[in-house]
């Protein structure tokens, strides 16, 4: 089950939040910072998926902007990925050129 998805830009900036369970608004920004910290510091070589705590994390990098879902155990990440990509790809379909827009980044 998905917990709460994130955009962040390299700054580590929040640009979108949606989280799928209540979650205090002060536990919300602490959570969100070390997640975004947790996603910032690893390099492209390393594998897109983190266990942090009780969750899972899958992020993906387009140019300057992480996409970072939150997962429990039993979620497939390989589908949560692929969910953050189609998601990317119906952004550009619907306001075109995001993609370009933010590989151009």
């Amino acid at each position: 089950m998905i917990k709460f998805f994130l955009m962040v830009n390299k700054q580590g900036q929040t640009r979108l939040s949606r989280y799928y369970e209540h979650i205090e608004i002060n536990k919300r920004t602490m959570l969100e910072a070390e997640v975004i910290k947790n996603c910032l510091s690893r390099s492209k070589d390393q594998c897109s998926f983190i266990e942090y705590k009780d969750l899972k994390l899958v992020y993906r990098q387009y140019a300057a902007l992480f996409v970072v879902v939150g997962i429990n155990e039993t979620e497939n990440e390989m589908a949560v990925y692929e969910l953050i990509h189609n998601f990317v790809e119906v952004l550009d379909k619907y306001f075109s050129r995001v993609v370009s827009e933010i590989l151009n980044l």
